[in-house]
C-alpha cells in the first residue's frame, strides 16, 4: 500500500480532505464505524459479524479488501477514527486472488466478468456522512479511485449499489428505467441468481416518467450512468441491509473523452 496520501486537498478552508488507503487495523476499524454509522444507525442495516456494542459494521470480507479512507483533518472530534467521513471498499485483482471469490457473487453470478480475462476490480460499501454529500468529498473518493485504478491497470469495474427499502413496487420506475435503458451489453451483462431473482422490467418503457425515474435513482447509480456505466439483469433484495441491489458495471476501455475527464483528477486542472 502507498505510503503518500493517494490524493489530498491543501486548501485552508473546511473541510481539509486526504485520502488514502488504510494502512492499520485501527484504520480498517475507523472505516467499519463509518458504516455503522451509515449502513446501520442512518439505513437500518445488520449483518451476521456487526458489533453493535463497538458501533463497527463488518464482515468476513474486510480483511482482504483495500479500504479507501476519506479523512477530514479539520474535524475536531475527540476520537481520531471520527475523521473518517468517507470510505470505498476495494478488491483488486491480487486480492481476489488470494480469496478467490467476490462480496457480489452472495448476489450475482459473475462468470461473463471471471471468464473474460480482464483485469477486474470490485468495489463495495461506498458511503459517506450525511453533511458532506452533495459536495466535494465524492469527488475527492473519485479521484483517488481513479488514481487506484490507473496505477493497477483496471479494465472492468463492477459492484452492487443499492436503493433504500425492500418495497419493490415503490421502485417500480427507477428499476423499470435502468432495465430498459441502462442494461449492460451481453459480455458484461451479469445476472441476479435465480434464487433471488427480482425481475426489473416491471414497467414497459413508454410508461416510464424519465425524470421522475431518474429523480428516483440514487446519486451514486446516476454518478456511474454518467460515466458510461451499465446495471446487470435483475435486482437483488437484501432485508438485512434493508435494500434493492443492482450490479453496476463500468468497462474502462469504454469511455469516451468526456466521460474521462470527468473521472480522472485532470478534470479539476
Amino acid at each position: 500500500m502507498p505510503s503518500r496520501p493517494l490524493a489530498e486537498s491543501t486548501g485552508t478552508g473546511d473541510p481539509r480532505f486526504s485520502v488514502r488507503l488504510a494502512r492499520t487495523a485501527a484504520e480498517v476499524a475507523a472505516a467499519q464505524r463509518l458504516r455503522y454509522r451509515v449502513f446501520v444507525e442512518e439505513l437500518g442495516g445488520d449483518g451476521e459479524m456487526v458489533d453493535h456494542a463497538a458501533r463497527l459494521e463488518r464482515d468476513a470480507f474486510d480483511a482482504d479488501f483495500d479500504h479507501l479512507l476519506l479523512w477530514d483533518e479539520a474535524r475536531s472530534d475527540r476520537d481520531p477514527r471520527d475523521r473518517v467521513v468517507g470510505a470505498y471498499r476495494l478488491l483488486p485483482p491480487e486480492g481476489f486472488g488470494r480469496i478467490g471469490r467476490y462480496y457480489s457473487e452472495d448476489e450475482y453470478d459473475l462468470s461473463v466478468l471471471r471468464g473474460s480475462g480482464r483485469r477486474l476490480l470490485e468495489l463495495g460499501r461506498s458511503c459517506l456522512l450525511p453533511e458532506y454529500r452533495g459536495g466535494t468529498a465524492m469527488w475527492h473518493l473519485w479521484t483517488a479511485l481513479a488514481q487506484y485504478v490507473r496505477d493497477r491497470e483496471i479494465e472492468v469495474l463492477f459492484g452492487v449499489a443499492s436503493f433504500h427499502g425492500t418495497d419493490v413496487a415503490a421502485l417500480a420506475e427507477p428499476l423499470s428505467l435502468l432495465h430498459h435503458r441502462h442494461r449492460a451489453p451481453e459480455a458484461l451483462r451479469v445476472r441476479a441468481r435465480p434464487a433471488q431473482f427480482q425481475p426489473m422490467d416491471l414497467m414497459p418503457e413508454d410508461r416510464i416518467d424519465r425524470r421522475r425515474a431518474m429523480l428516483a435513482v440514487p446519486a451514486l447509480i446516476k454518478a456511474y450512468l454518467r460515466l458510461g456505466g451499465f446495471v446487470g439483469e435483475g435486482a437483488f433484495v437484501d432485508h438485512a441491509f434493508n435494500t434493492v441491489d443492482v450490479c453496476l458495471v463500468l468497462d474502462t476501455a469504454q469511455m469516451n473523452a468526456r466521460q474521462k475527464a470527468i473521472y480522472t483528477r485532470e478534470a479539476a486542472t
